[in-house]
This record gives structure tokens, sequence and C-alpha cells, in this order.
């Protein structure tokens, strides 16, 4: 199934007679950055996946459930898929920067940097503590960094450019290297973070444990540089591997693998648009799948222990239907 989680992080629910779970009224989720807005009810699922409609407001971030969630999010437009994820970013930034002195977000390339825009903006350029903040990407293509393919000249100009972050915590690729030098380098720096109690560290697995990734999915359900089909979906043993072989150019890549993109606290994947409609259905469906080869990449992000979210747009989930989510 597509969402194979047992346990649903929730408020309080009710259980009626169609058999799926709704939660009341009282339990609407409400921002931490601003002030309660009319809004439509948030409905969860018999499944283990919480839905809910229009303006998407969130209570202040909690611990993930032990055992991991799921929840979709519909905007009825793309600003306002903006202005939420915003306000969600900024309340794990402040979470973990309040909890532990320092924030590792990572970033993925596409239309994810511009739906980051508001960050840009007031309240959050002065509010969010942009010192504590360490930036690290899910995937890169193996180019100069100034070079218009480059996921890291992506985020400096429409996103890194414009807030304070300082330069050091922000963990680009070594780009006078190979693919496969240029993985194993990343993988060499981010074990000396973890080392120097930047990064968290998974204690059963060893794994790094990323406060947040905020992710983007292709036409095709690929995440980072991971793609349909591909071998690379099944590496289990490193925690950055290269590929040359990319469907998508370039062909050549360096990308996290899922062991460490499972084990991270939060994820956000954010995908607008009907191209995208086809890999939103089969990924939210439920359908069964008989081996990694019928699975989309997309499909695969099931997180160990923390909270995935899919920040969409009417576009992007116009193929579902009630059937499919549960409602």
């Amino acid at each position: 199934m597509a969402f194979s989680l047992s346990t649903v992080s929730s408020p309080k629910i009710f259980l009626p007679s169609d058999g799926f779970l709704r939660s009341p009224s009282q339990t609407r989720l409400r921002p931490f950055f601003a002030r309660p807005v009319p809004g439509p009810k948030t409905w969860f699922s018999s499944k283990p996946i919480s839905i809910s409609t229009g303006f998407h407001r969130r209570q202040p971030v909690k611990m993930a459930a032990a055992t991991g969630s799921k929840q979709l999010t519909v905007f009825e437009t793309e600003e306002e898929l903006a202005v939420s994820l915003a306000k969600y970013t900024a309340e794990i930034s402040d979470k973990f920067t309040r909890e532990r002195g320092a924030f590792t977000v990572v970033l993925s390339g596409g239309s994810l940097i511009k739906a980051l825009r508001k960050l840009t903006e007031a309240p959050y350029l002065e509010s969010v503590e942009w010192s504590k903040w360490h930036v690290f990407w899910v995937d890169e293509r193996v180019v100069k960094l100034d070079h218009p393919d480059s996921n890291y000249k992506l985020a400096l100009d429409g996103f890194l450019s414009k807030v304070p972050i300082p330069p050091n915590q922000i963990y680009a690729i070594n780009d006078t290297l190979p693919p496969e030098g240029a993985a194993e380098d990343y993988e060499a720096r981010l074990k000396q973070l973890v080392w120097d109690r930047v990064i968290k560290v998974v204690p059963t697995s060893g794994l790094p444990r990323f406060d947040l990734m905020l992710l983007g999915m292709g036409p095709d359900g690929h995440v980072a540089s991971l793609f349909p089909g591909h071998p690379l979906l099944k590496e289990t043993q490193k925690w950055v591997t290269h590929i040359t072989d990319s469907p998508k150019p370039p062909p050549e890549r360096i990308t996290f693998t899922f062991p460490v993109i499972n084990a991270s606290a939060y994820v956000a994947m954010v995908v607008t648009g009907s191209g995208k409609a086809g890999a939103v259905h089969k990924a939210l469906s439920g359908g069964e799948n008989t081996g990694y080869t019928d699975r989309l990449p997309v499909e695969m992000v099931e997180l160990e222990q923390g909270e995935f979210t899919w920040f969409t747009d009417k576009a992007a989930v116009s193929m579902l239907n009630e059937k499919d989510t549960g409602l």
C-alpha cells in the first residue's frame, strides 16, 4: 500500500458511522505565526494519512510520532501554498533552534525554491534565527556552482542570497570533483558534522537525522536524483551516492539515498501542477506494489520516525477521488 504506517499523529478524533475518521471542528489546526482565520475542516481518513483542503492552518510543531505520520494538504492557489510552507518551515526552525541551538534543513531544486519565497519577507526575515541554519542539498548536478543547471545556484539566486545565513553553514558540493568523488566528499562532510554534533544521528542506525527536508517530485515520481526503476533505489549502505546516467539532464549528479531521506524528522513534499497529477494519484491511491520496479520513488519516502506532509494544489490532486483519499 502507498501508506503502510500504523498510526496517524492527529488531534482527538471520533469515528462516525461511515467508518472514516474526521476531526471535530474544535480541533482544527491553528497557525503559530498568525491569528486564527476562518477555514474548512481537517479530515482524517481510516488510512494512515490525514487530508485537509483550502488554506492550511497548523498547530505549533510538536515532536513527530514514534511511528511516523503522513498528511496531505491541498491549497486553492500556489500563493496560499507558499504562505503556509513559510509558516511550516519557520515553526520547525524555531522548534529546533530552541531545543538544540541549530537547524539542519535540506533543499532540493526545481520549483521548490520559488515556493520558499515568503521566508524572505516579513515577518520571517526578521523573526527566523537564520544564524542557526545549516543548509544542505538532497541532490545536486555535478556542474560548476555558477552553472545554470546547479541546484546551489538556483537556491542562491532565489532564496539564500536574500536571508542572512552564514556562508560557512551552506554546504555546497565540491564542484572540482567528478561525480563519484563529489559524492564521497559530501558524505565525508556529513559524517564530520555528525561528529561535530551539528547533525543529529539516529542511535539505532547511525544515520544522520536532518531536522527538515524540503523536497519536490518530478512528473515521473522521482525524488532527489532517485529515478523510477534505477538500481540506486536499492542502495542501502551509502549516505550519498552518484549517478552518471540520469534520465533527466544533466546525467551526472550526486544524491542522498533513501535510508538518509527516511531518517529525517520532518519532510515536506511540495508538488504543484497538473503535469504531476498522475504520479500523485499513484502515490496516494494505495495500489499494491510487487517490487521496487513497480514503486515510484516518491512512494519509497517512508519515514521511520518522522512527519511527512504533502503540500499540493488542486491541479496536482486532480486525478484523486474520494476512494483514493478515504474522505
